[in-house]
């Protein structure tokens, strides 16, 4: 096999401060970029590292003192490589020891085309990092064969894996175990405009593609359903998950007016009613309410008192019916009429009725049970108010439902009655995640119990400092985009070892189309240029074209679905 180009060699370092590498006199330190990946080649070990700082060396201050002027190429030339070099630091990430065999006596050959036969003859596993290789190590670009035996393949029949993107100077597929992924919460994270969404509606495109689970998403600005806009100067549109998935995936939508004037084929219409409403839905949208402490603690009193109707009761009351209520049941009569002022800001959302002529939970968890992704768009009602009181009155009921499913799946090991592993995405999470209320939300109980009850989010948030320290310590995979937030840059390696070495990888990445992954889906931290989410990436993912279709065709197969779930 042809010979490698050694980049460089190993001169010091240690197991918890990383290498120091001395580049060759032929490598330029600029082709050396922080999140590249590289290998160093041990004496009995092969180093999966990743680059995380680039720097310059002099082997004598006197040249920094008299430097060679502009002008004089041959003395530059002369110091390259001997008075003056290029060192990076690597970050050790994985090792990989071959097995050898105790029979043989011949003398072990430490070339690197040696250890790749060796290796490519023996299925050795990827350990952490437990030492170091020695002095003078040689260094090598990571070929396409190293990625595959770390990564693998998207089309892998022993893993789930799902193609995210490529590293930034090779044509390689970078793969996430997505059976992984999905048995944990994870998260998304980047400043605004480093294409969350796009990444988003990526990941969750894989996740369908592969069936490794259900989809809930929530989605604030209808970007996921049938269409979104192109990011960029030209206005554009590409293509949501119900066009590239039809049939299997479903859109609700609590803004049936936005929903028309957008032309979404086959969306549903979604509405939740005051009897829903709990008092914890309440205290996490209490701050966009103005409701005190107060005001909740009578809430408590009204719904001992009035059960599930007590918001309609008390929109009902006069100021003689919360006087007499006051006197009977020992409430505050100024907390409760301040309460009843700030709920009545709830009639001004179009989805919320006093009651509802049917139960849509239920069809929302027949199609869920029935392998459905939902969607749920909130057109014109995408403030905070409404997205956070109406995700996590759904989210909770859809828990206890799971929760009920998940015990019972456990009390008789029937295959049968096992749940449907359900990822939820919440936008804004660290509304939904803040210190103040995640103890409180059904979000961080969600959070904290791991898939513990099937049930998983992915988060997607510019602002990672405001999640709950506790919750992001249970991320399990990280797909970050650019932040420049010094604060935000320690939330996301938080509880990750070693995060102190990556920090200066995320704070370099570009802003757009480029992410560091790291986590519980990958084997180790590494920088993908993501996958490009365009007209290839439709036909990769087996998209079926809506303009060859026609109207009856859709219609037709629209009702098929719904009566299969018996929403008729």
């Amino acid at each position: 096999m042809p010979e490698e180009k050694i980049l460089g060699s190993v001169i010091q370092g240690s197991l918890s401060e990383g290498l120091e590498i001395r580049l060759s006199a032929d490598v330029s330190v600029e082709e050396m970029r922080v999140g590249k990946f590289l290998i160093v080649q041990g004496l009995h070990s092969r180093f999966f590292c990743l680059l995380t700082d680039v720097s310059l060396g002099t082997s004598s201050p006197r040249i920094l003192a008299n430097p060679p002027s502009l002008e004089d190429d041959f003395m530059r030339e002369v110091l390259a490589g001997t008075g003056t070099y290029g060192t990076i630091e690597l970050s050790p990430m994985l090792m990989l020891t071959p097995t050898q065999n105790p029979s043989t006596n011949q003398r072990n050959d430490t070339s690197l085309g040696s250890f790749q036969a060796q290796t490519s003859m023996e299925e050795d596993e990827l350990l952490p990092v437990k030492t170091v290789p020695s002095h003078f190590s040689p260094v090598y670009e990571a070929t396409e064969g190293d990625f595959r035996r770390i990564f693998g393949w998207e089309d892998d029949p022993t893993r789930n894996n799902f193609s995210i993107g490529t590293p930034l100077d090779m044509d390689v597929p970078i793969c996430i175990d997505l059976n992984r992924f999905v048995e944990r919460s994870n998260g998304i994270f980047g400043k605004s405009g480093t294409g969350k969404s796009f990444l988003t509606r990526l990941v969750i495109s894989g996740i369908i593609r592969k069936q490794a689970a259900v989809n809930l998403i929530f989605d604030m600005h209808s970007e996921y359903g049938w269409e979104a806009m192109r990011e960029g100067k030209n206005v554009s549109t590409v293509k949501g998950l119900s066009q590239l998935f039809p049939g299997q995936v479903e859109v609700y939508s609590l803004d049936p007016e936005s929903t028309k004037r957008r032309q979404v084929k086959d969306a549903q219409d979604l509405y939740l009613s005051y009897t829903d409403i709990e008092i914890e839905d309440l205290r996490l949208v209490a701050f966009e309410l103005g409701l005190s402490d107060a005001s909740l603690d009578n809430a408590n009193i009204l719904r001992a008192e009035f059960g599930e109707h007590w918001i309609n009761r008390l929109l009902q009351m006069t100021n003689e019916d919360i006087s007499l209520f006051c006197e009977e049941k020992q409430g505050h009569k100024g907390s409760i009429m301040a309460l009843q002022r700030k709920l009545l800001r709830l009639e001004n959302l179009k989805y919320i009725r006093a009651s509802c002529p049917k139960n849509y939970f239920d069809h929302i968890l027949k199609s869920i049970e029935a392998g459905k992704n939902i969607v749920i768009e909130f057109g014109s009602h995408s403030n905070l108010l409404s997205y956070m009181l109406a995700t996590n009155m759904m989210t909770r009921r859809i828990h206890q439902h799971y929760v009920k499913k998940a015990e019972l799946f456990l009390q008789s090991k029937n295959p049968v009655d096992k749940p449907r592993q359900l990822v939820i995405t919440i936008e804004e999470a660290h509304r939904f995640l803040d210190p103040s209320v995640v103890n409180q939300t059904i979000f961080g109980t969600i959070a904290r119990e791991m898939r513990k009850y099937f049930v998983t989010l992915l988060v997607v948030d510019q602002r990672p400092s405001g999640i709950d320290p506790e919750v992001m310590s249970q991320i399990g995979t990280r797909v970050t985009c650019l932040l420049n937030d010094e604060k935000d840059i320690d939330a996301i390696f938080t509880g990750v070892s070693g995060g102190s070495s990556l920090r200066s990888v995320l704070a370099k990445l570009d802003s757009k189309q480029q992410a560091l992954i790291l986590g519980h889906a990958v084997p180790m931290p590494v920088v993908v240029k993501t996958r490009a989410y365009d007209e290839k990436f439709y036909q990769e993912v087996g998209h079926t074209d809506w303009k060859n279709t026609s109207d009856e065709e859709l219609t037709l197969a629209a009702e098929a679905a719904k009566a299969d779930l018996g929403l008729f």
